[in-house]
């Protein structure tokens, strides 16, 4: 795990089923009822008590949040997401991107807590663009990390290596610009 930002931002290259946080971000889909990807890996690891509360809440629209509890997971809850389909980039899918991450903060926040692990959003079987969406959320969690102090840390969990480098090179031009030590 790499230090990034005032000790608040991490990355790291693992199984976001695993983290040890307050919570984990599900990059779901507008059903809440389990898919592919790591939507559908966190309702496998986290059992039954995941969709039995998304069953209850029925639904999430794209870009909003939602919370349920973690089930079986180490993360005492599960903040879902909806993640823009990529089309072609001129269906705010970018702004969608970002209110994700947004609202998932904004729902941490609320809850008071004090970390949060966030997966790759939408760049999976969504096909946002990896680059394109990195160069999004980057300098959002780098502002979001000036304003506000809840969480205390928050975690970019990546699925490889190739991911882990994207996020990488982003944060490292991002400090550059900001003058933030790595």
């Amino acid at each position: 795990m790499i230090p990034i930002f005032l000790d608040r931002l991490f990355l790291t290259i693992g199984d976001i089923t695993k983290q040890k946080v307050d919570a984990i971000v599900n990059a779901a889909n507008e059903s809440l009822l389990g898919g592919s990807g790591v939507d559908g890996a966190i309702h496998l690891a986290g059992g039954p008590s995941i969709l039995e509360e998304c069953q209850k809440i029925g639904g999430c629209k794209t870009g909003q949040a939602v919370i349920t509890g973690g089930g079986l997971l180490t993360a005492k809850y599960i903040i879902h997401t909806v993640g823009p389909i990529w089309k072609d980039g001129g269906n705010k899918e970018d702004e969608l991107l970002v209110s994700c991450y947004r609202n998932s903060l904004a729902i941490a926040r609320k809850k008071k807590l004090l970390s949060v692990a966030f997966p790759a959003i939408s760049t999976g079987a969504y096909g946002f663009p990896a680059d394109r969406a990195v160069y999004l959320v980057i300098p959002f969690l780098l502002s979001y990390c000036v304003s506000y102090s809840v969480p205390k840390m928050i975690k970019i969990v990546c699925y490889d290596t190739l991911m882990f480098n994207i996020y990488f090179k982003a944060i490292s031009q991002a400090s550059k610009r900001n003058h933030q030590p790595m």
